[in-house]
């Protein structure tokens, strides 16, 4: 188990998906929450969301990894990306559209930023927001019914590295140093 002095460890708990043990911490519980409600409330199975994701983030010669809380597959693609990120949502928008762009060769259609208690569901298509509220993340039958004809077209290598940019810039350039989510990598 990973320690980071950034947060209040209140113990252990155990992991909703997986049954692991975690550090015990308000952020945990948060995401605790999250999970649950994926399964409990949107009829998603524990099997259908992948969690602590680490992508590989760069801009220019700086490289670094990150963590990406929840993503949910349906059908062989992923369907929807899950943020969580204490504070506020509407300075999480364009980092969070941007992972969406480079975590798979297309676009995830839906982007969803939480602080545990709140939600911004945004269209990855076109980057508006579509929903607000926790009760507006999509359950797993509206995600079926997604078009994937025209859901989840090809991202450019050029739009891949513009994202790639703007995620490093939100999310590393942006983290506190304290962040342990957040590790530098060595460039070539």
């Amino acid at each position: 188990m990973e320690k980071n002095p950034h947060h209040l460890v209140l113990g252990e708990l155990l992991d909703f998906l997986t049954g692991e043990r975690r550090i015990d911490t308000h952020d945990e519980r948060y995401r605790q929450k999250i999970s649950k409600h994926l399964v409990q409330t949107l009829g998603y199975s524990k099997e259908d969301i992948r969690q602590n994701i680490v992508l590989a983030i760069a801009a220019g010669d700086q490289c670094a990894s990150i963590k990406i809380d929840f993503l949910i597959n349906q059908a062989d693609k992923t369907c929807m990306l899950i943020k969580y990120a204490p504070g506020s949502l509407v300075t999480r928008r364009l980092s969070n559209l941007a992972l969406s762009r480079v975590i798979h060769p297309y676009q995830i259609p839906i982007i969803v930023t939480t602080n545990g208690e709140d939600a911004e569901i945004i269209n990855g298509l076109n980057g508006k927001v579509i929903g607000q509220g926790v009760d507006s993340i999509p359950s797993k039958i509206k995600l079926e019914k997604l078009d994937t004809a025209v859901s989840f077209p090809t991202i450019s290598e050029r739009l891949h590295e513009k994202a790639s940019r703007i995620a490093y810039a939100c999310e590393v350039d942006g983290a506190c140093p304290c962040d342990t989510d957040v590790c530098l990598i060595q460039s070539k």
